[in-house]
């Protein structure tokens, strides 16, 4: 699936293919990372491998208030758990597939907004 190009000095996501996403300087296998300055293939293959331990040295990287995890074709949702360690970290989590997680990453890249996606 395409999407509309945005800004070129950001990290938006031009168009995502199975196992592939390609943004405006730059082709990422999943799963991977992306923030407004930063950009990143990860270990992270499942929702039950995220953990404050893995996203801090992601979140480090850029400053972000809100992470988007794209999970596949179909939703899936972080345990209770996960919720909390990730809030502790002063990050908001939104969980959807894939392609709606690019859209949704990209609005709020637009809007000047620190957000980072991880597509799995």
């Amino acid at each position: 699936m395409e999407f509309s190009q945005q800004e070129n000095n950001q990290n938006s996501v031009i168009s995502i293919e199975q196992g592939k996403v390609q943004l405006i300087h730059a082709q990422l296998k999943t799963p991977c990372f992306i923030s407004r300055n930063f950009f990143t293939e990860t270990n992270i293959h499942t929702i039950k491998d995220i953990s404050k331990i893995s996203l801090f040295s992601l979140a480090s990287q850029d400053d972000i208030d809100i992470l988007i995890i794209g999970t596949g074709v179909s939703p899936q949702f972080l345990a209770a758990k996960q919720q909390v360690d990730i809030q502790q970290m002063n990050i908001g989590t939104e969980c959807m597939n894939s392609e709606s997680a690019c859209r949704s990453f990209n609005l709020l890249l637009s809007d000047i907004r620190n957000v980072g996606l991880l597509l799995l």
